[in-house]
Parts: structure tokens; sequence; C-alpha cells
């Protein structure tokens, strides 16, 4: 009988070389399964009161404190303090959390660059020499025992995957969206470097001027207690009077070694950002007395250009995209993965090293597909999609924080300055009371408790004015640090 001819398999070596082809153009083409990342249109980025001006900015009064200029790159220029330039420079040359974040973006990059491989053709060598004789030839011939000899392989091969359904490109967008919020973490850091190193400073030299203003209070006090005690020996002052002084003095005295510890904690803590060891700092930062303030309105911009410049928000921004990515890696895994293969080895005994003899290659493509375990692929693809969706809350939270810090900072600041410019009136009108109080009663006509209270009003106010002004200059940090500038 005449065996008749597998159709079957005549026809799919016909169609073979069409499929191959189909599936090398679609490799080559811009197939990709899954989404194609753009931000979401109902994302809080997307948001038109996200961009529009601060509340506060529009706030009554607010223009003798925030301008809607554009926030300037090194935004501590606006301090007009070289010595503030120098550290933030310094910072952000030798900041600790800087160097991590630098190397973590170099770290990325090598593993986009790992991803970026993949698509390459990969080339594989082999080869190495043996000493034995060759199994089986006793069989052949039986009582005749093979010689020992010298033997060599050697082998190379070439394969390429196909991209068939775009998972490599899926791969790449993801490891290249992560590269860029790798980026952004190093930007953020940034800000904070500088905001961090600009607090510190303003708070280290507005506690030197509180403590400097402590001082004054007890001098002045020494000054009252000799007067008092000139008084109580001429017999014109009580013992009361006295022992009051004494007790004002003792109270004042006390300030200073907590204001003192303060300044050294924000030293401590300037040295930290910018990579010192603790008081390793110049004699002009230890014994820095003077707030360094923005004078006139800080400029802020808009609810837009905030968006465009927070290091947090882009990083989130990426963050989307590469889980966006990553659901059509996941999806990719329910289709078949092809691989063109070419392969060329030879091997024998050394003595016919490369003969014809020895060489073999063979080329061809190689499909693998799990298509009988969908299911962990499905899982895959659920899990990548509410990785996807997680992203996305943190990318709206994101934004909303960024909003919040800022409306919340510049309501902090303007309210601040209206504190300053209502202490500094009580101060004023305290010096004018003490000076009073203490001309009437070193001329016998008041009573030294008058004298005592206007003295206490006065050092109550003067120390509070200082603290208004070190809040102030930690208020103008954090606005700028809320407005993400510094990193540009």
């Amino acid at each position: 009988m005449t065996r008749r001819p597998d159709r079957t398999a005549a026809a799919f070596g016909r169609c073979a070389p069409a499929l191959l082809g189909a599936l090398l153009l679609a490799g080559c083409g811009s197939l990709a399964v899954g989404p194609d990342y753009q931000v979401p249109p109902k994302a809080a980025v997307q948001n038109p009161a996200a961009t529009q001006p601060f509340h506060e900015a529009q706030a009554p009064g607010a223009q003798a404190a925030v301008a809607a200029e554009p926030l300037p790159a090194r935004w501590w220029h606006l301090f007009r303090d070289p010595t503030l330039d120098t550290l933030v420079q310094e910072a952000l040359a030798h900041n600790t959390d800087l160097r991590v974040a630098a190397a973590n973006l170099e770290r990325q990059e090598a593993t986009l660059a790992q991803v970026r491989a993949e698509e390459q053709p990969q080339l594989s060598v082999s080869g190495g020499p043996a000493f034995g004789h060759v199994s089986g030839l006793s069989e052949l011939a039986p009582g005749v025992s093979p010689p020992d000899q010298f033997a060599y392989s050697l082998g190379a091969g070439l394969s390429y995957q196909v991209d068939v359904v775009g998972e490599l490109r899926r791969a790449a967008e993801a490891a290249h969206a992560d590269t860029a919020a790798a980026a952004a973490a190093v930007d953020l850091t940034r800000v904070n470097a500088a905001a961090g190193t600009a607090r510190a400073y303003a708070t280290a030299c507005a506690t030197g001027q509180q403590l400097k203003v402590a001082e004054h209070s007890v001098a002045l006090q020494k000054e009252q207690l000799a007067v008092v005690q000139r008084l109580h020996d001429a017999g014109r002052a009580g013992a009361t009077d006295l022992a009051r002084s004494r007790a004002l003095l003792a109270q004042l005295q006390a300030a200073p070694p907590a204001l003192r510890a303060q300044r050294q904690a924000a030293l401590y803590q300037l040295a930290a950002w910018l990579g010192r060891t603790p008081g390793a700092l110049p004699a002009e930062v230890q014994q820095c007395a003077t707030v360094p303030q923005v004078a006139g309105a800080l400029p802020v911009g808009d609810g837009a250009a905030l968006l465009r410049r927070r290091p947090d928000i882009r990083r989130s921004e990426r963050q989307l995209a590469a889980a966006t990515a990553r659901i059509g890696v996941a999806t990719a895994q329910l289709y078949p993965k092809v691989s063109l293969g070419l392969s060329a080895s030879s091997s024998g005994p050394a003595n016919d090293f490369l003969g014809r003899d020895t060489f073999a290659w063979n080329i061809g493509p190689l499909i693998r597909w799990s298509l009988p375990n969908t299911g962990a692929a499905r899982a895959r693809i659920a899990g990548a999609e509410a990785s996807a969706r997680m992203a996305l809350a943190s990318f709206d939270g994101t934004v909303l924080q960024a909003l919040r810090e800022t409306e919340t900072a510049l309501s902090a600041y303007r309210q601040e300055l209206v504190g300053v410019e209502a202490l500094q009136r009580a101060r004023d009108d305290s010096a004018q009371v003490a000076s009073q109080a203490q001309r009437l009663y070193v001329g016998g006509r008041s009573a030294y408790l008058d004298t005592l209270d206007a003295q206490r009003s006065l050092a109550s106010a003067e120390a509070s004015l200082a603290a208004a002004q070190t809040r102030v200059a930690q208020e103008q940090v954090a606005v700028f640090m809320a407005l993400g500038g510094g990193w540009e």
C-alpha cells in the first residue's frame, strides 16, 4: 500500500516561512501589548484648579509678603548672604544623602543598560581541551581498547529574541521610567539639602541673635542691680528691692545656657548637611548672630509652576509610567516567545584540530509558549494593574500634598510677619516704659516694683521678638522648600 503524504505537515512546511516572517515583522514593528502610557485625564495634576495662583498669595495684604514672580533657581541668593551661598554649594557637593541618591541613580542606569542589552543579539563562546578515549569503541570491536588521546571542543552561538508582542519594548519603557524617577529623587535630595542647610544656618544665626539679646538683658539687669545696691547702701532702697533685682537677674541668667545648647544643636545639624564632623565649621558660622532674611516679597510663582518644578511630583509621575509599562511586560507572558539561533561547533582529537569532519552547525527559530498555564500570567497581569492603580493614587497624593505644603507654608509665613510687626511695637513701647520707670525710681518718685515690672516686660518683649524673627527666617526657608526649588 502506498503511504499518503501528511497534508498537515506539508501545509505547515509551506506556511512556516510565512509565519516566521510575520513574527519577525511583528517584532520589528510597533506592536506592543498592554496600555500605552499617558497621564490619566482624571489625575489630580490635570485639575485646572491645581494650576491657579495660590490662595494665600491672593489673600488681602498678601502682596507685601509674596509675589507672583517666578522662583529663581538658586533661591538662597535672595538672602544676600555670601556665607550661606558657600554653605549651600558645599552641601550640594558633599551631602551624604545626595551621594546615596546619586549612587542609586547610577545603579538604575546600569539596570536600564542591562535591559537594553536584552534587545541585542547574544553571542556565546565555549571551548576547552580534554584527555581520554572515545566510549563505545569496544562494542564495535570487541577486545579492542581505545587509545587515550588529547581532544578539544570549540563552540559559538548567536541568538536573538524577536520582540513579537513588545515585551522587551515594555521592559525598556519601565526601566527608562525608573531611571527618570531615580533622577528626580536626586533632584529632590538636592532640594532637601539646600533647604536643610539654609534652615540650619538660619536657626544657628537666629539663636545666636537671641543669645545676644538675652546676654544684653543680663548686662542691663546687672547695671540695674548695681544701681539698686548703691541706693540700698545709701539707705534709699530697702532689702526687698535688692532681693527682687537679684531674682530678676537670676531669671535672665537662666536663658543663655538653653540658647547656647540650641545654637550648638543647629551647628551640629549644619555640619551633618555639609558632610562634616560636628564642630568642623568656620568661625564666622559658629559666631553668626544676624538672622538671614529675604527683604521684600518672596517670589512664589503659581500652581502650574509648582507642579512642573517639584521633583517629588515628577518622580511619582515616572513611577506611574513604569507601573503602566509593566502591565505590558506581564501581558506578554500570554504570548509565545520567538528566538532565532545560529550555532557552530568543532570537536575532535587534537591531531585533527579544526578538520573538516569536526565541524557542525545549525540555524533555526525556537518558539516557547506556556499556553497550558495562563493562570499565573493572568495573576501577574492583575498584580501589575493593581500596582498601576497604587502608583496613580500615590501620584495624586503627591500633587495634593505639594499644594497643601505650599499653602500652609505661605500662610504661616504671612502670619509670622504680622506677629513680628506687633512684637516690634511691643518692644519699642516696653523700652520706653522701662526707661521712664528707671528715671522715676532713681529720682525717688516711684516704687522699685514698677521698675521691676517694666524691666521684665522689656526683657520678655525682646526675647519674643528675637524668637519671632527666628521663625520668620525658618518660614521663608519652608516656603522655598515647599516650592521645590534648588535642584535646577
